[in-house]
């Protein structure tokens, strides 16, 4: 079945402060839509799930398994699942995050 969303019809939620998603979730994959403040961290965490980044706007900073990384527009970092990791934003970001398989939490 083919299913067509319009992102703002879906409400955000505040997973950290200053880290708000809308998320879509396929039967075997979760679609989150970030919008990230600057300057407000994203504590170190693992999860079981392979993710993958995609910036849309604006400039972050990830640090994975040790390991900074600056994404700006366009950039993609894949992170394996179990790898510790974390963020912070420059600037104000969009970011569009992959993860598999579905994040059960975000439902």
């Amino acid at each position: 079945m083919v299913a067509k969303r319009t992102l703002s019809d879906i409400e955000p939620r505040e997973v950290v402060p200053g880290y708000r998603a809308r998320f879509i979730h396929t039967a075997h994959t979760t679609h989150a839509y970030w919008d990230i403040e600057p300057n407000r961290p994203l504590p170190e965490h693992s999860h079981p799930h392979e993710q993958t980044v995609n910036v849309l706007d604006g400039t972050i900073e990830l640090v994975v398994g040790g390991q900074s990384h600056v994404l700006k527009p366009g950039d993609v970092l894949h992170i394996p699942g179990g790898v510790p990791h974390s963020a912070v934003a420059h600037t104000p970001c969009r970011v569009l995050d992959v993860f598999s398989p579905v994040r059960e939490e975000y439902r």
